[in-house]
């Protein structure tokens, strides 16, 4: 499929997993490469694995790109909105296994997705634009509005990193598990899920997440112009 985006098709299952051979940087081919994996997908109307490289699900957008001025940084975050976007409103469903850090946009996928498992270990998981010097996105506001608790949501505006079971209670995973079972569990979700009624799911995750696609829309037509 591509050499940062590996693509497996089994039993259903459409296995994705990212490796830039770093810490998957969401860079603008990284993005692209997604894109076109979802594309594939979706042809193949399967179930979507999303995973990265061991020790890392993605270290989020790539920083190197902001000081290439407004037209690459502009090009990196509409694929990544219009990547979220595509994910909450996937027709199939969509399972992220993540199998260590995961920074923006990394946890924008994750909050995105319909099942999220996770590793356990010393990785970080959040939204750290504060921390670091930059503000949020909109697009990435409503992402977490969304699918965080009330009490984690708020926490976005100190930049705040969480322990994989910490994200569980924030909203960003909904399992833990060792981390030599995370491939095998994770499949076996995806697996699961590819037994459900697909027309009724897709009908119904658009019905769920409505008021999150309109105003993630919004914002991306408003602030990300082509």
């Amino acid at each position: 499929m591509s050499e940062l985006v590996s693509y497996d098709l089994s039993d259903g299952i459409a296995s994705l997993t990212m490796d830039d051979g770093k810490v998957n940087a969401m860079s603008i081919p990284m993005l692209r490469a997604l894109h076109a994996a979802f594309d594939r997908a979706e042809t193949d109307g399967a179930v979507v694995l999303l995973t990265g490289r061991a020790g890392i699900f993605s270290a989020g957008f790539d920083l190197k790109v902001f000081p290439h001025g407004p037209g690459p940084t502009l090009t990196m975050l509409r694929l990544g909105a219009t990547l979220a976007e595509r994910v909450l409103s996937f027709p199939f469903p969509v399972v992220t296994a993540c199998n260590g850090h995961a920074y923006p946009m990394g946890a924008f996928l994750m909050l995105s997705a319909d099942r999220r498992l996770g590793a356990e270990g010393p990785f970080r998981i959040g939204m750290n634009e504060v921390a670091i010097g930059m503000t949020l996105p909109h697009f990435a506001i409503e992402i977490a509005r969304h699918r965080l608790t009330p009490a984690h949501f708020q926490r976005i505006v100190t930049g705040d990193m969480h322990t994989p079971a910490e994200a569980v209670v924030a909203g960003y995973l909904d399992e833990v598990v060792p981390v030599d079972e995370l491939a095998a569990r994770s499949r076996e979700v995806a697996l699961g899920l590819a037994s459900i009624d697909l027309g009724a799911h897709r009908k119904t995750k658009l019905r769920v997440r409505a008021a999150c696609l309109d105003a993630l829309r919004a914002v991306i037509e408003s602030e990300l112009p082509v």
